[in-house]
């Protein structure tokens, strides 16, 4: 379902699920469970079971998996040469920090209050940005077999980061064995994900019927937001980036990339799959192979605003419907977690979804509402994760040319 499936899931359905897409059974189910809340209220209510076995298997899974993740890609990380890639690399990062601010703002003007299943969990606001950080601190030091059961994810991260910097000396083999580890992990979620249609019906059904349409109102504003924040970084801050590098009208380029690339992969919903596109399209362009051989790919990896802004976007959403006010020093905080986890988004199945209860947690936000919030996202995937990859993967392409030097002013 999401911008970073890199691999078909052929062996978790059977062969009438494969040919009847994903999508269409997410657009299938979220119609299902909308006319079942409102017409049979008693049964939509049973029906949210399903709802809660799916968000309890994402909330098993998810730490997992962003620590098998986060040691791999750690530890195979190499410096990429060429003088050329710095820039590439330094806009990458600026465009998705920037992404993750564009949120923040957006969120502050357009507050998104959601309507949750489940009865009030108690929990303690930060009361201001000190004890943010303090939080942020303990969560550090946590001990890591405890931050894995208790969804510690600051914890998760910081063990997970070590780790991946301590194996980069290893041998290949144990390399080889921990990325192993790692693509299981993602297969299983994937198998997870693939239940994602079931899910959302009980999650649709459960909430029709206790709140009637309201909930899903919320849904379409919180789907604008996201969406209008993207069209944002796309048509405004990603041409203001590049027309910063070449020094020129950035427009031309920029409409091109749209067209070509990010076209295509808002129908793949895949950054993976779109690779060869973006070096099809470089190639038209006429640029340094030794560059976009080695910038498209690492973008598909690392280059998420779109990621960046859903995480952001979509725990303020949970930050504003628990009643906790964020100062703009927590939201700054938020931003540069949002854009340290957008970068790391591509290895998870589900994407930035998944990577929600990471930048929750800094609000002391519990699991089990951020996991909530994370159904929403796969509920509302089917526009938003398209609309996320057309940007993330028109980016790619885009900053490549900008970095070019063919295209570096007087050139």
């Amino acid at each position: 379902m999401s911008d970073t499936d890199k691999k078909p899931v052929k062996d978790a359905l059977p062969a009438p699920a494969q040919r009847f897409g994903l999508v269409p059974q997410i657009a299938l189910a979220l119609l299902l469970g909308a006319l079942i809340g409102a017409l049979l209220p008693s049964v939509g209510s049973a029906l949210s079971l399903l709802g809660n076995l799916f968000v309890g298997a994402l909330k098993a899974v998810a730490p997992v998996l962003v620590f098998v993740l986060v040691t791999s890609a750690l530890s195979r990380f190499q410096a990429a040469s060429g003088r050329h890639i710095r820039p590439v690399l330094a806009m990458y990062l600026a465009g998705t920090f920037l992404a993750a601010l564009t949120a923040v703002v957006a969120s502050f003007l357009f507050p998104t209050r959601l309507v949750l299943g489940g009865d009030e969990i108690a929990q303690s606001a930060p009361a201001s940005l000190k004890e943010v950080l303090h939080n942020l601190l303990m969560n550090l030091v946590a001990n890591p077999v405890s931050a894995l059961a208790d969804a510690n994810y600051i914890g998760i991260l910081t063990w997970a980061v070590l780790l991946g910097i301590a194996l980069r000396s290893a041998t290949n083999q144990t390399k080889d064995m921990v990325g192993d580890l790692a693509d299981a992990v993602s297969h299983v979620v994937r198998w997870v994900i693939r239940t994602a249609p079931l899910g959302i019906l009980g999650l649709v059904a459960g909430t029709v019927a206790e709140t009637g349409f309201k909930a899903l109102l919320g849904y379409a504003h919180l789907l604008a937001v996201l969406v209008g924040s993207m069209l944002f970084i796309a048509l405004v801050v990603n041409p203001l980036i590049v027309f910063v590098k070449i020094r020129r009208n950035p427009y031309p380029l920029v409409f091109t990339c749209l067209r070509e690339s990010g076209v295509t992969a808002f129908f793949t919903r895949s950054s993976a799959a779109n690779i060869p596109v973006n070096m099809n399209l470089a190639r038209k362009l006429g640029l340094n192979e030794d560059l976009y051989s080695v910038s498209i790919p690492l973008g598909a990896t690392i280059n998420m605003a779109g990621a960046a802004i859903t995480i952001n976007v979509m725990t303020l959403a949970a930050a504003y419907t628990q009643g906790i006010q964020v100062d703009f020093g927590s939201a700054l905080l938020l931003s540069l977690v949002a854009t340290l986890g957008a970068c790391g988004a591509s290895g998870v199945a589900g994407g930035s979804l998944l990577l929600i209860p990471l930048a929750t947690s800094l609000f002391n936000i519990p699991d089990e509402i951020a996991m909530q919030v994370v159904m929403i996202g796969f509920t509302i995937g089917v526009v938003q994760d398209s609309v996320e990859t057309a940007l993330n993967s028109s980016t790619d392409i885009l900053f490549t040319a900008a970095a070019d030097p063919s295209n570096a002013p007087g050139a």
